[in-house]
């Protein structure tokens, strides 16, 4: 078989070199054609994948995390194309969840070549997304964060939720699902196809990624004092039993706040209002032991 093997050198904290020469390693020996894709992430990514995949192409194998499959999402949508993750990212969500958290479960998987077809989101006419689209207190602290120069890592992520609590007040949202219009105060809105994203912040608990719908998040107005209580709980999914928590099932959301931006698989999307629908079906993913 012809196999792409895209990296980004510099993923997992330059790790993406090492774990790619394992996995390209692994595919010659197994018999592949392997064609390396190099890329520094972002449209240089996306292009470099399209001008590989002139040729045909049998499985396209990503070294790195969901940003890294975010970057070429669509280049993979609704094609005769197998994806196959290797985790080499700080996130690494969608690899999580496909049950191949760890590069070499994900390399026994896509020896074994058990296949599922996943959904994505459709956001808008040209982004899509694997994961979660977030929008409210998170796109708030991302939005902060990235706007810090210092410290680097996740210190300077934790830095911007300290500042961002201080003055975070209550967003008003339009939420329109499936046609139904609906007028929320709340924390944050989120659209979600898996359960996490963001290195494991479980805000979509109970969402399925082959089910055909989107499940979108709300979380009710919270004190500063019960958001702090609160959040940790995002990374372990039971802030779903909280009566703050609300979920909402659609093929198709359209959601505005002013002045709220959005963040899909842990990239910028844009700002508020946006619409997101369902792609069923639209990645034939190599799963392990989900």
């Amino acid at each position: 078989m012809r196999v792409a093997l895209v990296v980004n050198p510099t993923s997992g904290k330059r790790k993406g070199n090492e774990i790619a020469r394992r996995a390209a390693e692994r595919l010659v020996q197994a018999g592949h054609d392997v064609t390396e894709v190099l890329s520094e992430g972002g449209s240089s990514a996306l292009g470099a994948l399209e001008k590989v995949l002139v040729e045909p192409i049998d499985i396209v194998v990503i070294v790195g995390g969901d940003g890294a499959l975010h970057d070429v999402l669509p280049a993979l949508i609704d094609r005769d194309i197998t994806v196959a993750m290797v985790p080499a990212g700080t996130g690494n969500d969608v690899a999580r969840q496909l049950g191949v958290g760890e590069p070499d479960r994900a390399l026994e998987a896509l020896a074994a070549g058990r296949v599922q077809t996943i959904d994505v989101i459709a956001v808008g006419d040209d982004r899509f997304v694997a994961t979660v689209v977030a929008s409210g207190f998170d796109s708030k602290v991302n939005e902060r964060a990235n706007a810090m120069r210092w410290p680097r890592g996740n210190m300077r992520y934790n830095r911007a939720i300290l500042a961002e609590l201080r003055s975070f007040k209550p967003l008003d949202f339009t939420i329109t699902a499936d046609g139904h219009v609906l007028e929320r105060q709340a924390m944050l809105v989120a659209v979600a196809n898996m359960p996490s994203f963001g290195g494991g912040l479980r805000i979509g608990e109970g969402a399925c990624d082959d089910d055909g719908e989107l499940d979108v998040i709300v979380i009710h107005p919270v004190s500063t004092l019960k958001l702090l209580r609160v959040f940790p709980m995002l990374y372990r999914g039971t802030h779903t039993k909280l009566p703050e928590f609300e979920r909402i099932r659609a093929r198709e959301v359209t959601w505005s706040s002013p002045g709220i931006v959005a963040y899909g698989d842990g990239e910028r999307i844009g700002p508020l209002p946006l619409t997101a629908r369902v792609v069923p079906g639209a990645l034939r993913m190599i799963v392990g032991e989900r």
